[in-house]
């Protein structure tokens, strides 16, 4: 069933949530502004806007400006020859409008406030207004009409407020075929197409806001683990060539971990980083076996290094394959489950498995040759060392 000009927006009700208030859809975008009639004006042409846009469907507003208004417009020349005070229209309109207390009446158990105001048959249309006599200072009954008249209009039926300034939120969903960040970009290029004034603020809130935070550190965590596995394995091997030798695995694990996203047509969301993050872990861990052992080996056995690491790949293919296979394993029910939750699983297991499965194939290749170039590095830097010239004896000192 179909009805015109309505529009039906389902909320799941969560105990936790990022927005500070509900809305009707899933994203968040705001606009405040000092002026609450500059924000009536410019929040719909924004929602309009927005919604030409093909990466949003289901923009809409809490901004609900179409209310029914009627100013009343006082003529102060007239009111001023029939001796009609501005005080006197303010206390007429409220004693017929307003709340205004004139009395208590007091029993035994309980006391009652008097009100003053109209009939109610006079307060549910524009024109009772005409029926109403204000007393002038002459002691005259003077009608409101005839020195007023009434100017209809609109206004908004409530004023959301954030950080103190008057705010309306828009909210989106992202249309199918689109990420979050193209609609994010998209918002950002239609802000400088609408030309909003110096006055309004726009910024994305909630969901939308925490993606925008997250982008911003992505780079800082990835970089902050990759230093990390440095310092640990320079430690370890008390080298600073190794480490780098073992991290060379992971460039080849970002990019399986991206291309497996693209061939399922996952976003690359929080969720796929945090497998990007678990692959430094795992893939590391096919150099450290071959080259702990091929270090050994030139430390006991005394091979050259093409003979440690070629003899470390015979006897660590195995092993290696077996770590690997377990957690590619363990990763493929959370690439191919279905159901309830599977938006978060999804991108974490098609990361760790695209990853797995084109680090698995190439670093078997390039961890030896990586070893054995920084192997040759090590040995130059090692006799540029030894190479330079001993430093002058101070004159006077003892000869040895």
């Amino acid at each position: 069933m179909q009805v015109e000009g309505i529009q039906l927006f389902l909320q799941p009700v969560q105990d936790l949530t990022i927005e500070t208030r509900t809305s009707r859809t899933q994203y968040q975008y705001t606009l405040e502004d000092a002026d609450a009639k500059e924000l009536t004006e410019w929040g719909p042409k924004v929602v309009e806007k927005l919604r030409t846009l093909p990466q949003l469907r289901n923009v809409t507003s809490d901004l609900l400006s179409s209310g029914l208004q009627e100013t009343l417009i006082i003529d102060r020349d007239s009111a001023a020859r029939l001796g009609i005070l501005p005080q006197t229209i303010d206390d007429t309109l409220y004693d017929a409008f307003g709340q205004r207390q004139v009395s208590t009446i007091f029993t035994q158990l309980n006391q009652y406030r008097v009100i003053l105001e109209v009939q109610p048959q006079d307060q549910q249309d524009p024109a009772a207004l005409r029926r109403i006599y204000l007393k002038s200072q002459t002691g005259d009954q003077v009608p409101l009409d005839a020195f007023s008249h009434f100017e209809p209009g609109t206004s908004p039926l409530s004023i959301n407020h954030q950080g103190q300034f008057p705010a309306a939120t828009i909210s989106f969903n992202v249309a199918p075929g689109h990420a979050l960040g193209e609609a994010v970009d998209a918002i950002r290029a239609a802000e400088g197409e609408i030309g909003l004034p110096p006055g309004v603020r726009a910024d994305f809130a909630g969901t939308a806001q925490a993606f925008q935070q997250s982008l911003a550190s992505e780079p800082i965590l990835i970089l902050a683990a990759v230093v990390t596995v440095y310092i640990v394995l320079g430690v370890l091997y008390e080298s600073y060539i190794h480490p780098v030798t073992i991290l060379s695995t992971l460039p080849s694990a970002g990019v399986g971990a991206l291309l497996a996203l693209i061939l399922c047509r996952t976003d690359f969301s929080i969720i796929a980083l945090i497998g990007i993050i678990l692959l430094i872990g795992i893939v590391k861990k096919n150099a450290i076996m071959m080259i702990d052992f091929a270090l050994e080996a030139e430390r006991d056995q005394g091979l050259t290094p093409r003979e440690a690491i070629h003899q470390a790949c015979q006897l660590r293919f195995r092993p290696i394959m077996m770590t690997t296979m377990a957690a590619l394993l363990g990763g493929i029910p959370l690439a191919l489950g279905t159901g309830t939750g599977s938006e978060l699983r999804r991108p974490l297991g098609i990361s760790i498995v695209g990853g797995l499965l084109i680090s698995q194939v190439l670093t078997l290749y390039t961890t030896p040759v990586v070893y054995l170039y920084m192997g040759r590095l090590g040995a130059w830097l090692g006799r540029g060392r030894k190479g330079k010239p001993a430093e002058p004896m101070p004159a006077g000192a003892p000869a040895s």
